[in-house]
C-alpha cells in the first residue's frame, strides 16, 4: 500500500496519476474544503481518502509499505508561523518517526525555497555542516529547512530511519491539476490565464541593477518530470538522500513569458510592473538546481526543456475542456 499524503494538491494528484497509471491505487490523504479540489482525483481509483488528523489511526490498522509525503502549507507569504510549524514541521516529523520505527519507506517534499537568496549556493548538501549554511527566506522556506536539518541530525547519529528516506527540493514546478493554488499557481499558469485575457503578459521589475526586468532567473521544471523522479526512486529503495530536483537550467521569467506567448501562436508581448515593496526583501532572483548528486545516483532521463513543456501544458491541459490529468 501507497499513501500519498498531500494526494488532492498539485504535485501529490500528479503522483496519484502517475500511479494509478502503472497498476497502483494508492490511498489519499488530504482535506479537500469547498472548492474544485477534488476534481484533481476525478479520474483516478482510489483505495481510500483520509483525512490528516485520522491519518495515524489508519496507519496503525494498515501498516502501508510506503508513504509519499506531499502534503503541506506551501504558502510562501504565509505569516502565521505557528500554523506553519505544526503543518509542515511537527506533522512530517511525525511521520518520519512513524516510518522509522514501521521501516516504512518515506519519500518526503521539501523546497528550493530552503536556499534563500541562493548566496550559499544550491548544492544539495544533506550533511548538517552543509545545511547550517543556509538562510530561507520565508517561514515556508524555513519550516522546510527546519526538517530538513532535522533529518541531517538522525542520520549523523545514528538514528532509526525509514527503509528508504528521501527529500526532494522541488524547484519551481508547474504544469497540470493547479488551478486550487491561488496566488501560489506558477508563472506558467498565471502567464496562460493572462493571455487568454489580453495579449499582454505582466512580470515584476527587477529591483536590483544586475537582474534587468524580466531578467530575473528561476529553474523551472514540469511536473511530470518531477513525478518521473519520485516513480525511479519506488523503482530505487536502495537510494537514499536529499535531492534537488530542477532541470538543471535556469532561465528568465521573460523566457518563460515568450514560450506562453508561442504556444498560443501570439506576438510576444510582455509588459513590466512594479513588485510590491513587502515582496522586495523576501525575493529570490535567482535559483538553479545542482543536479549532480542525483544525476550520480543513477538518474538518467533527460528534463523537458522549458519551451516544450509549456507548449505540453497548454495543448494537453489549459486548451482542454477536461484540464486535469
Amino acid at each position: 500500500m501507497i499513501i500519498v499524503t498531500g494526494g488532492a494538491g498539485f504535485i501529490g494528484s500528479n503522483v496519484v496519476a502517475a500511479l494509478v497509471e502503472r497498476g497502483e491505487v494508492p490511498v489519499v490523504c488530504d482535506l479537500f474544503g469547498a472548492d474544485e479540489k477534488w476534481q484533481n482525483l476525478a479520474k483516478h481509483e482510489l483505495n481510500d481518502i483520509v483525512p490528516p488528523d485520522d491519518l495515524w489511526a489508519f496507519l496503525e490498522a494498515n501498516k502501508p509499505d510506503t508513504i509519499i509525503h506531499m502534503g503541506a502549507n506551501s504558502s510562501t507569504t504565509e505569516r502565521n508561523a505557528d500554523l506553519i510549524l505544526e503543518q509542515n514541521f511537527r506533522y512530517t516529523r511525525r511521520l518520519w518517526a512513524w516510518c522509522a520505527a514501521h521501516k516504512v519507506r518515506f519519500i518526503y517534499a521539501s523546497s528550493a525555497a530552503t536556499y534563500g537568496d541562493g548566496s550559499a549556493g544550491f548544492a544539495d548538501n544533506e550533511t548538517k555542516a552543509g545545511l547550517a549554511q543556509l538562510r530561507p527566506l520565508n517561514l515556508y522556506g524555513w519550516s522546510k529547512h527546519l526538517f530538513d536539518r532535522r533529518v541531517a541530525r538522525c542520520v549523523a547519529d545514528g538514528a532509526a530511519l525509514p527503509r528508504q528516506w528521501v527529500g526532494l527540493k522541488f524547484f519551481n514546478v508547474f504544469g497540470p491539476n493547479e488551478f486550487h493554488k491561488g496566488p501560489m499557481r506558477s508563472v506558467a499558469l498565471q502567464a496562460f490565464e493572462q493571455l487568454k485575457r489580453d495579449d499582454t503578459i505582466n512580470l515584476f521589475k527587477s529591483h536590483r541593477p544586475d537582474f534587468e526586468d524580466g531578467g530575473q532567473r528561476r529553474d523551472f521544471v514540469y511536473v511530470r518530470d518531477c513525478v518521473d523522479v519520485i516513480l525511479w526512486l519506488l523503482d530505487k529503495p536502495a537510494v537514499n538522500g536529499l535531492y534537488n530536483l530542477g532541470t538543471g537550467s535556469a532561465r528568465t521569467f521573460a523566457d518563460l513569458a515568450a514560450a506562453a506567448c508561442r504556444a498560443l501562436n501570439r506576438e510576444v508581448d510582455i509588459a513590466y510592473v512594479d513588485m510590491p515593496s513587502e515582496l522586495r526583501p523576501r525575493y529570490q532572483y535567482s535559483t538553479q538546481a545542482e543536479m549532480g548528486r542525483l544525476r550520480e545516483a543513477g538518474y538518467e532521463k533527460e528534463f523537458t526543456s522549458l519551451e516544450d513543456a509549456i507548449a505540453d501544458y497548454f495543448q494537453k491541459y489549459l486548451l482542454k475542456d477536461d484540464c486535469y490529468r
